[in-house]
C-alpha cells in the first residue's frame, strides 16, 4: 500500500527540505569559445601552366577549331558542398556569368553549331585530395555567361553541348583556385 500525501503535506516537506539548506546547484560555467584564427590571404594571383588538350580531345571525334581560356581571377567561386544563401550566390553567379562572357567577347570566339566543354580545376597547392566535379556550379554559371550573354552556342542543351567534363589541372602557385575552359569545336 503507498501513503499518499495532502497538498498541504507535500508543500511543509518541500518547505523543510529548503530549511535543511541543501546545497544549491552549482553554477554553471559557460565554456569559453576558442578565438577564431584570421582566414590567411593565399596571396597574389598566379597564372596556372596551360592544360595539356590533346588528351582531352583523345575520344572525340570530328573535332574543329580548339581554344583554352583561362578564366578570370575571382576569390569566390561556387562549389556542390557550399551551403550559402541564394542572395550571395545568386550575386557571385552573376559575377562568373558576367566575367565568361567578357572573356568570350575579348576573344572573339566564333559562334558554333555544336562543341565539347571540359573545365579544368587549377587548385590551390594544398596537399589533399581534390574532386573537380564539386566545382560544377562555378562552371555551369561560366558555360551560361558563354552561351547566352557571349553568343558561343545556340543553346546549352545537349544537343548542342557536350559536357562541362571536369578535368584535374597543375596546381597554382600562390593565390585562390583557378579555373581554365577548354572548348572544343564538334563538327
Amino acid at each position: 500500500m503507498t501513503a499518499r500525501m495532502t497538498a498541504a503535506q507535500f508543500r511543509e516537506l518541500q518547505e523543510r527540505r529548503r530549511r535543511a539548506g541543501k546545497p544549491a546547484a552549482a553554477a554553471v560555467v559557460p565554456k569559453r569559445k576558442a578565438p577564431k584564427k584570421p582566414p590567411v590571404h593565399p596571396g597574389l594571383p598566379s597564372e596556372p601552366e596551360p592544360p595539356a588538350v590533346e588528351p582531352l580531345l583523345v575520344g572525340l571525334t570530328g573535332v574543329g577549331r580548339v581554344e583554352t581560356l583561362l578564366m578570370p581571377y575571382v576569390e569566390k567561386m561556387l562549389t556542390s558542398n557550399q551551403r550559402l544563401h541564394w542572395r550571395p550566390a545568386h550575386e557571385i553567379r552573376q559575377q562568373l556569368r558576367a566575367h565568361a562572357a567578357g572573356v568570350a567577347l575579348t576573344r572573339r570566339l566564333p559562334r558554333l553549331q555544336r562543341a565539347a566543354v571540359f573545365y579544368v580545376l587549377h587548385p590551390r597547392p594544398l596537399s589533399r585530395k581534390r574532386d573537380p566535379g564539386n566545382w560544377a556550379p562555378t562552371v555551369k554559371a561560366y558555360v551560361d555567361g558563354l552561351v547566352t550573354d557571349g553568343g558561343l552556342l545556340p543553346d546549352d542543351s545537349h544537343q548542342y553541348l557536350m559536357g562541362p567534363i571536369p578535368v584535374m589541372g597543375s596546381p597554382v602557385t600562390t593565390g585562390f583556385a583557378r579555373m581554365s575552359l577548354v572548348i572544343a569545336e564538334l563538327t
